[in-house]
């Protein structure tokens, strides 16, 4: 799940109450369904500051919490408003993610240069999804071999 330092650090995450922070302005569908028919309580999430001089996995967190509408899109003060929006059929949504731990960030480069992670999503040309599934392979070789992480040990 990736992240722009200036809207919600893994610091900024691990400083909120019980280390919890609501997921908003999701604004891909593609995203946005995977975090609706992919994502649940528990799952690993590799946490991702993007946008920023150096990109790269920073922490290790978990879903914390079910799909709900992104009161976001409903407030007209906000970035993520989205005037076709409704209270009864929202188009947006959000969960909440517990950061566990800060980690050494794993950029680009290092990732690209692991032959395990070729077919990452996140490393595909003209990939700008803020949201995307990893394989269990995947994420054994980032916590093992980038982190040096018993994967069971998120």
């Amino acid at each position: 799940m990736k992240s722009e330092p200036a809207d919600c650090s893994i610091d900024d995450a691990l400083a909120a109450d019980g280390a919890t922070v609501a997921w908003t302005g999701v604004r891909n569908y593609q995203a946005r369904n995977f975090m609706r028919d992919e994502m649940r309580v528990g799952d690993g999430v590799l946490f991702y500051h993007s946008s920023c001089a150096e990109p790269g996995i920073v922490g290790i967190a978990r879903v914390a919490s079910g799909v709900r509408a992104d009161p976001t899109q409903f407030d007209p003060a906000s970035p993520y408003y989205d005037p076709k929006s409704s209270q009864t059929k929202p188009r947006w949504l959000l969960l909440d993610v517990q950061a566990l731990r800060k980690t050494r960030r794993v950029g680009l480069a290092e990732l690209r240069a692991h032959p395990a992670l070729g077919e990452m999503r996140v490393l595909q040309r003209g990939n700008r999804l803020s949201i995307t599934p990893i394989q269990a392979r995947e994420w054994a070789a980032i916590m093992a071999d980038c982190l040096g992480i018993e994967p069971t040990k998120a």
